[in-house]
């Protein structure tokens, strides 16, 4: 069976991934691939002008002994293989990952429709209706039939049909799925394969442009593109490191001037500059940037979740408005009814039956609670009867969310349950009134959280349908931790607004968004975005595209249709719309690892100061001698070696990320300077020192 993508793959051998990232990290050190690393091509710049000097003392002329140069040339050599192979263990799993998606991707048979094809809706289309040709031949807007057994050749959108689909290559996981037409659950990929029944299915990419070409070229970082910020702190070190070029001639021009004035003492060497520029400028992160970046798109694949490009992380951490669907996110979904309330004088066993004849056309898992309710509570025999067949006299009339009310036509006796307000416009049309004994059991039961549904027969309300949704068990303390980190929460919902208020209070979010439509969710965000905000949301519909295609973070569900997918710059496999969440801390993480790592790199290079300078200069600078406790060749060799192994040491850190728990900005800032500031100031001190103790009983 193929890998599936996610966290849930067990098949990445660490030894291979290992052998091929030192194998690769010597293969980056071509300068036509290295020079896009400005710090690390600095270093193999140096690194070959220090090897040229050993050579050159090997042979008798050089300008120290030939043992410390060579030493020198051999720790800057790690210096950018450390670095290489930080970035080269970032990009394996993606490889290893993009390797078993190829894997699944092959030429399948394919039952294309014939053009002059008409399938009866509601029939199986029969084998002449169809054409076999590869999968290969396939284009976007063809048809395609497969029955069980069958793998999906290409990717597309159902179209008729409801099928069980074995996904495991692509999720991760071993249950199976549904698909059907409609708004939802109608999106299908190729190489997943079809368990049970059948599906006629439009094709939605052309060869080559599906989604697991797709996610192969963005597991393995093949159009990985520089976040804004990554760019920036490019930048940010371009600059230092040209900063310290210029101080290092400087310090070798002065040094030769010193020397020539006071007629004593010895200009320090090339080989010590070189060693000097390397240590001075920010190489820690400079080597371990591109991990870092690489590392935080691979812990979201761990997750399950594909995102187009780096950016899309790291717009998520930098996100302060959480758009979240009720359903599914923030309760469990599924409304189940608990309650008949009748009104105005109505027998509750008449209200029953009629509750149950108007859910019968109802296939919703609300419609099919208030049969199962009916039934049990109330002992009236469950009926068969669906939307699709007739009963003598009966007109059923099924559950629409454009309408949203479903019932039955009985002669002149009309049955119809349905939202409150759409009640009260169809009981007002048919002549009668709204009781304020029905005001207030919707009031009531709105208030209290539930979905009230108004039960009718020929436009006289008869009673209230109680529908429960449950919030999630620890979703009111993931938000207060949001709230900490000082992101606003936004529930979106379809519910009237007292019911979205109740929900809201007992989640604990900010606010909420009450009978959203794609015109004032879009409206939502525009008005955040314009107050400088940052906003995620999910989506899996067709409506919810205008917003995804605006949010600054937008997950699809990988569920959803295509336009969903299209409009999203994240797409999760699992389907999951309560990892938004987690998706906005690898976001934080990241965007925290990466200024952890730069505070640390830049506070270091103090150390490094106080090792190498006295010691380099203090025969052209006498004044110097107190603070030289090392020696010219320990202080530089030890600093050199340190500069190296701190990268290897951090590597760790860079792939994994630092540790992250939810708090404020200012919380994380003041953090970041005690752990990496002070910290970095202070480590290299004590790592130096060490590494000349232990220079010293090696005899070197």
């Amino acid at each position: 069976m193929s890998e599936p993508v996610g966290a849930k793959n067990p098949a990445v051998n660490q030894s291979a991934l290992y052998k091929r990232a030192i194998i690769d990290s010597v293969i980056k050190l071509d300068p036509r691939t290295l020079y896009r690393n400005v710090v690390m091509f600095v270093v193999e710049i140096g690194s070959v002008l220090t090897t040229l000097l050993w050579l050159q003392a090997l042979a008798g002329h050089g300008e120290a002994p030939a043992g410390f140069i060579g030493a020198i040339a051999a720790w800057l050599w790690f210096t950018v293989l450390f670095a290489n192979f930080a970035e080269a263990l970032a990009e394996g799993r993606g490889k290893a990952q993009a390797e078993a998606l190829r894997r699944m991707r092959q030429d399948t048979a394919a039952k294309r429709l014939n053009p002059e094809c008409r399938f009866e809706k509601g029939k199986e289309a029969v084998p002449w209706d169809y054409t076999v040709v590869s999968s290969s031949q396939l284009r976007k807007g063809d048809e395609f039939y497969v029955v069980a057994g069958d793998t999906i050749p290409v990717d597309g959108e159902v179209i008729e049909g409801i099928a069980s689909v074995n996904e495991s290559a692509i999720t991760g996981e071993s249950a199976p799925v549904i698909r059907e037409s409609g708004e939802e659950r109608s999106a299908v990929t190729g190489g997943t394969t079809i368990l049970s029944d059948w599906l006629i299915v439009r094709v939605s990419a052309n060869p080559g442009e599906g989604f697991l070409d797709h996610m192969i070229s963005l597991v393995e970082g093949a159009k990985r593109q520089k976040t804004p910020n990554e760019i920036a702190l490019n930048i940010l070190l371009i600059g230092l490191t040209a900063v310290f070029i210029v101080v290092c001639g400087s310090l070798w021009a002065f040094s030769v001037y010193s020397v020539q004035v006071a007629g004593a003492g010895v200009p320090v060497t090339i080989t010590v500059l070189v060693a000097l520029l390397v240590c001075l400028m920010p190489t820690t992160i400079g080597g371990l940037l591109s991990a870092i970046g690489i590392a935080g798109m691979d812990r979201l694949i761990q997750r399950n979740v594909i995102t187009t490009s780096g950016r899309a992380i790291e717009a998520a951490g930098d996100v302060d408005v959480l758009l979240l669907d009720k359903t599914g996110t923030i309760t469990l979904g599924n409304r189940q009814a608990v309650e008949l309330i009748p009104v105005d004088g109505t027998d509750i066993m008449e209200l029953a039956e009629v509750s149950q004849l108007a859910s019968l056309a109802d296939e919703t898992p609300e419609g099919r609670s208030i049969v199962v309710l009916v039934k049990e509570r109330y002992g009236l025999r469950g009926r068969t009867v669906g939307p699709s067949e007739s009963v003598p006299g009966m007109q059923f009339i099924p559950f629409s969310s454009h309408t949203r009310m479903s019932g039955v036509n009985h002669g002149e006796i009309q049955i119809r349950k349905g939202a409150a307000d759409v009640m009260y416009a169809h009981i007002r049309a048919s002549g009668n009134t709204v009781s304020d004994q029905l005001k207030k059991e919707v009031d009531a039961i709105a208030g209290a959280g539930g979905t009230p549904l108004i039960v009718s027969k020929s436009g006289r309300a008869l009673g209230v349908i109680n529908l429960k949704d449950i919030v999630k068990g620890g979703i009111k303390e993931r938000f207060l931790q949001i709230r900490r980190m000082g992101i606003k929460t936004v529930m979106i919902t379809g519910d009237n607004r007292l019911t979205a208020a109740t929900i809201a209070a007992e989640a604990g979010v900010d606010d909420f968004l009450a009978q959203a439509n794609p015109e004032n969710k879009l409206k939502l965000i525009r008005e955040y975005q314009t107050g400088g905000r940052m906003v995620a949301m999910t989506g899996d519909g067709t409506n919810d595209a205008p917003a995804l295609a605006q949010a600054d973070v937008a997950v699809a569900m990988n569920t959803g249709t295509q336009p969903a997918r299209e409009a999203a710059n994240m797409i999760d496999l699992d389907s999951n719309p309560t990892k938004l969440i987690d998706i906005v801390e690898i976001g934080k993480q990241l965007l925290m690892t990466r200024g952890a790592l730069t505070t640390f790199s830049i506070a270091n290079d103090i150390a490094k100061y106080f090792a190498i300078i006295p010691a380099a200069f203090v025969s052209t600078y006498p004044a110097l001698a107190a603070l030289n406790v090392m020696g010219l060749q320990h202080a530089v060799l030890s600093a050199v070696i340190f500069n190296a192994l701190i990268i290897v040491a951090l590597i760790p850190l860079a792939l994994r990320g630092v540790s992250y728990r939810p708090m404020s900005a200012e919380e994380a800032l003041r953090n970041n300077i005690i752990i990496y500031g002070i910290g970095g100031v202070i480590a290299p001190f004590i790592g130096i020192k060490i590494i000349d103790i232990l220079l010293v009983m090696m005899g070197a």
